[in-house]
C-alpha cells in the first residue's frame, strides 16, 4: 500500500524558510513523478513543483521559481521541498503526490502539512 507522509510544515515569518519532506513507501517509485501541490481554504489546488524520481528532472510553477527547490533522496525514499523567501501568500496546506510518468493524473496523495507565513 502506497503511503506518502508529509512533514516540516509550521509557522514562519515572511522572508523565512521551511523544508517540507515527503516520505514515500509501499512501492518502487522508479518511473514515477513526485509532485508538491498546495491548497488554501476556498481556493483551487495549485501545482507547486515536481521531480522525476529516476532522472531528477524538475519543473516549477511560476510562483515557485527562484524561491523553492524540489529534490529527492532515493536512498531515503523521500522528496523535499525547500522553500525560501516565504511570503504570506505562500500560506496554504501543502500536499505531496505521486503518479506514473506516463500519465498526467496524480493517483497517490499524502495527508498534507500546513504552512503559515506571517507578515
Amino acid at each position: 500500500q502506497v503511503q506518502l507522509v508529509e512533514s516540516g510544515g509550521g509557522l514562519v515569518q515572511a522572508g523565512g524558510s521551511l523544508r517540507l519532506s515527503c516520505a514515500a513507501s509501499g512501492r518502487t517509485f522508479s518511473g514515477y513523478v513526485m509532485g508538491w501541490f498546495r491548497q488554501a481554504p476556498g481556493k483551487d489546488r495549485d501545482f507547486v513543483a515536481h521531480i522525476t524520481w529516476s532522472s531528477g528532472i524538475t519543473r516549477y510553477a511560476d510562483s515557485s521559481k527562484g524561491r523553492f527547490t524540489i529534490s529527492r533522496d532515493n536512498a531515503k525514499n523521500t522528496v523535499y521541498l525547500q522553500m525560501n523567501s516565504l511570503k504570506p501568500e505562500d500560506t496554504s496546506f501543502y500536499y505531496c503526490a505521486a503518479r506514473p510518468a506516463f500519465v498526467t493524473q496524480y493517483n497517490y496523495w499524502g495527508q498534507g502539512t500546513q504552512v503559515t507565513v506571517s507578515s
